[in-house]
């Protein structure tokens, strides 16, 4: 039996509406535990951690601005819905990341401890919101669509891209700093490509 032919449970409105805020919280927590230890991740919101750690400006307002362009393609390619799910979900974690920092005081956090932790956080968080149809805008468009339209696992395209925002990392951070950040967006890859395969999970939006 091919995938599209397996029956599909839809989301009711309250569990997308559930997964939107649980999904952006726990994101925007991975993001809290980076920018207590001077972290990087992947994709928008690493480019958006570096502009933070380089200007002083917050995560969420370079967040939020970073992704305007790609909601084109994400209108384009994967439709009005995705692409309005998308957008509050970004308007959530910049908004969340935020608020987190007022809402979580770390006294101390190990770089190794952060690494692991903000990747999971943030994955678990990814995985709610792929599972919904939705995203966090930029590389993530980019990764689903191949995903629908090629088959190429999101995790492992989101990793490709990743390193390559890692390595413009080298010129702004530390080499233990991009080392924990290389780390942490391996365990945030992992937890995506293992977990968000076409077929294992059938649920629609």
């Amino acid at each position: 039996m091919r995938v599209e032919e397996l029956p599909k449970d839809r989301h009711r409105p309250y569990e997308d509406v559930m997964a939107m805020l649980l999904g952006t919280l726990f994101v925007a927590l991975g993001v809290t535990f980076y920018t207590q230890a001077v972290l990087l991740t992947g994709s928008t919101a690493g480019l958006a951690l570096l502009l933070n750690y380089v200007t002083q400006w917050s995560f969420g307002f370079w967040f939020f601005a970073i992704n305007l362009p790609f909601y084109y393609l994400a209108i384009k390619r994967m439709g009005i819905s995705f692409t309005l799910r998308t957008f509050v979900a970004i308007g959530l974690v910049s908004l969340f990341s935020e608020l987190t920092q007022g809402w979580v005081v770390f006294e101390r956090v190990p770089s190794l401890y952060a690494a692991l932790m903000g990747g999971a956080l943030m994955g678990i968080g990814m995985l709610m919101l792929f599972r919904h149809r939705t995203s966090l805008g930029g590389i993530n468009i980019l990764a689903l669509y191949l995903q629908d339209r090629h088959g190429l696992r999101a995790g492992y395209v989101q990793l490709g891209i990743d390193g390559l925002i890692l390595l413009l990392a080298l010129t702004q951070l530390p080499l233990d700093r991009v080392g924990y950040s290389v780390l942490g967006a391996l365990t945030l890859n992992l937890i995506i490509a293992l977990n968000h395969k076409p077929g294992r999970y059938i649920g629609v939006s």
